[in-house]
């Protein structure tokens, strides 16, 4: 049970570096709870997709901290995992790239050879063994099978994976460059969003952000805007919302939020979360 990151700021190219690095409740900070993988996954300058991911986890991975300072990108997708499906290898480490798009998921499901049959030749496409790139694997035909609309795929394949098989969360975030997608589904996980306008409160310089327990103050932040969808509220302030259970949320790339409830119906089949579960979501 993961957490996940996606932010875009649209046309622009940035760097997220605050949020995966030194927000108060960063990934780099969930992955002390989430110790069994990290990823980092952007869109370099002519479009292609960049995956940097480990089967460590980001607080001790010196690899995810440089890319997580480096990277500049229009969209980005973070991962920490927890694993439920899979070994612990970097090909089982979220995020995913499949058709020119980087995915990554939080949440379970089972029966997996009732996919693996549904996917047919697009089975070719997984390289590991979780359910989360099956998952994405479903989304990529149903994306193909909709004339590329990605929204109508996540909406399918989330669909078509809720109706048949035991389900826990089909939570996900799917991105291009400067465009993101993101579903929460049912609502046994928490994802919010930020939508960010560029420029600084009144009096201020960048973007100063507060939790009980830490000041932050991010004077590159102010320059663009943003839209992050994220797992936690990881800043502690004001201005993040809860998508409700079964809510697609599309960021076009003039940063314009186009939300729908996707999948109103519960699955079913659903698995209660493990009452270990060391994850947030509320």
């Amino acid at each position: 049970m993961c957490r996940l990151f996606g932010l875009t700021a649209g046309k622009s190219r940035v760097k997220a570096t605050f949020w995966l690095l030194d927000a108060p409740d960063s990934l780099q900070v969930q992955s002390r709870r989430n110790v069994d993988g990290a990823g980092l996954g952007f869109f370099g300058p002519a479009g292609e997709p960049v995956l940097d991911k480990q089967p460590e986890p980001a607080f001790r991975d010196q690899e995810f901290t440089r890319e997580a300072k480096q990277a500049e990108s229009s969209t980005f997708v973070a991962h920490v995992r927890l694993a439920s499906t899979g070994g612990r290898t970097v090909q089982n480490t979220h995020p995913f790239a499949m058709h020119g798009r980087i995915m990554a998921h939080n949440g379970g499901f089972g029966e997996l050879s009732q996919l693996d049959q549904e996917l047919g030749s697009y089975a070719s496409l997984v390289l590991g063994d979780t359910d989360s790139e099956r998952y994405f694997a479903l989304i990529t035909k149903e994306t193909d099978a909709h004339g590329g609309d990605v929204g109508a795929g996540i909406t399918a394949a989330a669909s078509w994976i809720a109706e048949r098989l035991p389900v826990s969360a089909l939570n996900t975030i799917v991105a291009t460059p400067g465009e993101l997608w993101a579903l929460r589904y049912p609502g046994q996980h928490a994802l919010h969003i930020l939508e960010r306008p560029a420029g600084p409160g009144p009096g201020e310089r960048g973007l100063h952000v507060r939790s009980t327990t830490s000041s932050v103050h991010a004077p590159d932040l102010a320059d663009t805007a943003s839209v992050v969808v994220a797992s936690e509220e990881l800043d502690g302030e004001s201005g993040w919302r809860m998508f409700a259970p079964g809510e697609l949320v599309h960021v076009r790339p003039d940063l314009s939020v186009h939300a729908r409830i996707a999948i109103p119906q519960p699955p079913a089949h659903l698995v209660p979360l493990p009452a270990d579960n060391p994850n947030i979501d509320t």
